[in-house]
């Protein structure tokens, strides 16, 4: 078997388990800002940690590990930091990679521990309502997306300068910048009556 088409495979195998991790996670995420009651809140939180450690993470360590191979095997290395349309890939994929698992995963796994609290207390905590309103969260988590047809963009198109890479990376900068404005003012999470309401204890 060809040891490159094997590759070339796990490395689109990664791709799609991190697409669809992602958009999961966005869905989930926009479900998780329109309801409000708090224990389809916490389902949409629970879901969005499913898409995260199901698929996203299992994606992007086959992406890594294939991408690696490739790049020792077929480009020679380090020498793969002349051609653009690479460089630029693996950069933005670090940059995902660095981030998806630290802030933004960081992140919602926070969310879920605060979720279980509330639900233990029976309402909606200052501490949770906090937590959802942050913007950094809020915005590389609105960047993931983006960022990821970036990098799909330069593996298809390879081009040979950086023109692509730079002005793919502005749009998807402020592709992410209008979502984090705009979705927290359709979905606000300021007063207490916009709050999730008090979960109804068993009769």
């Amino acid at each position: 078997m060809d040891t490159y088409l094997l590759l070339r495979f796990v490395h689109f195998l990664g791709l799609m388990l991190m697409s669809a991790g992602l958009i999961g996670v966005f869905v989930c995420d926009m479900r998780s800002r329109q309801v409000r009651d708090l224990k389809l809140f916490a389902q949409a939180v629970i879901l969005i940690a499913v898409f995260y450690d199901g698929l996203v993470v299992p994606g992007a360590l086959l992406l890594l590990a294939s991408g690696t191979w490739m790049i020792v095997a077929y480009y020679d290395g380090w020498s793969f930091l002349t051609v653009p349309w690479l460089a630029g890939m693996v950069l933005l994929f670090a940059f995902e990679f660095i981030e998806g698992n630290t802030i933004t995963r960081l992140y919602f796994m926070r969310l879920r521990r605060l979720t279980r609290l509330a639900l233990a207390s029976g309402h909606m905590t200052p501490e949770l309502a906090r937590a959802r309103s942050e913007q950094l969260a809020s915005f590389t988590h609105f960047l993931d997306i983006p960022i990821l047809v970036v990098i799909v963009s330069l593996g298809a198109l390879r081009p040979n300068d950086w023109t692509q890479f730079a002005v793919a990376t502005v749009l998807a900068v402020a592709v992410a910048s209008l979502l984090n404005y705009v979705i927290p003012r359709i979905y606000p999470w300021g007063g207490e009556e916009q709050l999730p309401r008090r979960v109804e204890s068993a009769t």
